[in-house]
């Protein structure tokens, strides 16, 4: 009788000094997507310590979504193989890292916990969307040769059209810069979808935004259960 070969060993886990490790999804079904798979990875993910957001995407670029975070990357990498083993085709992916801002000198030590250990998604807060972004480089408008304090004082100035919507638009912003294409990406929940379309729009009239931001691709989606994000996605 031949000898069952031993499981492979469990690879050392790999985490951030600080923070979380943070993956985006997004999905197409594929002619052999599984249902009780992807429940089965999602339990796992949880079981193994992350935290999965399921979304149902609206618009062509993706059918589902998922933001996954934890301190593990191979916790993440190993729930990205078991979305795509369940029959999902990942159209799109971001990769990051929960950070503090270095123009956060003198926040309270539980917004700083918060911002790198976020607990999601928050209740009351359906409405989804991220987006990555880069600060200009440009020849006349180059964010990183501005002066520190002259770059604080724009991002405070940005800070305070953000704090408007404190209680209808809850705001991650991950870091990406080595890591991924673009320097951060931002997932924002919020109460009603016109409140992303609000934030945003706001935003963008601030010195740091007007003149130095370069954003890539949205994507828009209702935050729900997994059962009822999959109720939503056809069968190719």
């Amino acid at each position: 009788m031949s000898e069952q070969p031993e499981p492979a060993a469990q690879p050392s886990p790999l985490a951030p000094s600080t923070g979380l490790g943070v993956l985006h999804l997004f999905c197409h079904p594929t002619r052999s997507v599984d249902r009780l798979a992807l429940e089965r990875a999602l339990e796992t993910a949880t079981a193994g310590g992350l935290q999965v957001v399921t979304v149902a995407i609206l618009g062509h670029k993706a059918d589902l979504g998922f933001m996954a975070l934890g301190p593990d990357l191979w916790k993440l990498r190993s729930f990205q193989g078991a979305v795509q083993a369940a029959g999902l085709r990942v159209t799109h992916s971001y990769v990051s890292l929960t950070e503090v801002s270095e123009y956060a000198d003198g926040v309270p030590d539980e917004m700083i916990q918060a911002r790198l250990y976020p607990s999601l998604p928050p209740p009351g807060m359906p409405a989804f969307c991220f987006y990555p972004m880069s600060k200009r480089r440009s020849t006349h408008q180059n964010w990183y040769t501005l002066d520190f304090e002259a770059r604080k004082h724009l991002m405070y100035q940005h800070g305070t059209v953000g704090r408007k919507f404190r209680g209808r638009v809850l705001q991650v912003v991950t870091g990406s810069t080595g890591v991924d294409d673009w320097e951060w990406g931002v997932t924002l929940f919020a109460t009603h979808p016109d409140d992303l379309k609000d934030c945003v729009y706001q935003m963008r009239f601030d010195e740091a935004s007007a003149l130095y931001a370069e954003f890539g691709p949205f994507y828009t989606g209702v935050v729900g259960e997994l059962d009822q994000v999959l109720d939503q996605v056809p069968r190719p």
